[in-house]
């Protein structure tokens, strides 16, 4: 990952970043490392499901293997650069993060970055249930806390305007729009199941910048940018929308960390030509909220307006 060492971490700021996110601690990943050498060590005779004291023994001590790691890294990582160290947090439940965001905050991370997703596939649930998971994410995060907490969050909600409102009420400071996940693909070729691409499109911006658009000046905290932002056009159109942060990960990967330094200079460029002098003064310029023309961000059926298109 690009940002899974405190020397990547280093390279970052040298070129120009404005904060670190560091890689997630995956909730999914501690529990099927735990289970995985669980089942190792049954397969070698070392436990017996008779004694479960045993299990709780090998659960926990991954668990403070890899949170451990993960704690060593944010406390390099502050040693170590002058920008903040936000630590990610991936989790599909409301069991055990509180304890863990706690011991992310001693360790000297700046804020915290919850990367929640509830796949909404039970048909059994109802919408309002999936919502409050994540509130309940959240609520108890912020009990323990005092450093700033943002919700990473899907566009897969039926009401995504109201859950971003109920993240502000239930005292999120800020909102990334969107998670970007593994997805499935089919090699027809050999007749199986494969994983699409990991690297994201520039046209994967397009959603984020609508909705960026549709919430800033609606709500009264940070919204961060991210997926398909690839260059510094990208960045600047976001900002426009309203953004108050861009996240940038897929073009780091593609062109390394001093790809950085050419964006910026891109966004600074620009901001010359048009004689802005900060980005205050032109950051939500063209939110639904002051644009003269608000419907374009509503519309969704393009044949109504693009029909006579050659």
């Amino acid at each position: 990952g690009l940002t899974d060492s405190v020397h990547k971490i280093i390279e970052l700021e040298k070129h120009g970043a404005g904060a670190i996110v560091l890689k997630s601690l995956f909730e999914e990943q501690i529990l099927m490392e735990a289970d995985y050498r669980v089942r190792k060590a049954e397969e070698h005779g070392g436990l017996f499901v008779e004694y479960s004291e045993t299990f709780d023994y090998a659960d926990v001590h991954v668990k403070e293997q890899e949170i451990g790691n993960y704690l060593g890294l944010i406390e390099k990582s502050r040693n170590e650069v002058h920008i903040p160290v936000i630590a990610s947090i991936n989790c599909m439940s409301s069991m055990e993060w509180t304890s863990f965001a706690t011991r992310m905050e001693k360790a000297g991370a700046n804020a915290l970055e919850l990367n929640i997703f509830v796949m909404p596939f039970n048909m059994k649930n109802s919408c309002e249930s999936n919502e409050k998971t994540y509130y309940q994410v959240l609520q108890k995060v912020k009990k323990a806390v005092r450093i700033p907490v943002a919700v990473k969050i899907s566009p897969y909600f039926s009401n995504l305007g109201r859950v971003i409102m109920g993240l502000e009420e239930n005292k999120a400071n800020g909102v990334v729009l969107f998670n970007r996940f593994s997805s499935p693909d089919i090699d027809i070729n050999n007749i199986k199941m494969t994983i699409a691409d990991v690297i994201s499109s520039p046209v994967e911006m397009a959603n984020s910048l609508r909705w960026v658009a549709l919430m800033a000046k609606r709500v009264n905290i940070d919204l961060a940018a991210t997926t398909g932002i690839h260059d510094g056009e990208a960045v600047v159109k976001q900002l426009l929308a309203g953004a108050t942060v861009v996240q940038m990960a897929s073009a780091i990967y593609k062109n390394g960390p001093t790809y950085i330094e050419k964006v910026l200079a891109f966004v600074s460029d620009w901001m010359d030509e048009k004689g802005f002098e900060t980005l205050h003064q032109f950051r939500g310029k063209l939110s639904q909220a002051k644009n003269i023309n608000p419907e374009v961000y509503e519309r969704l059926q393009f044949m109504k307006y693009f029909s006579d298109y050659k």
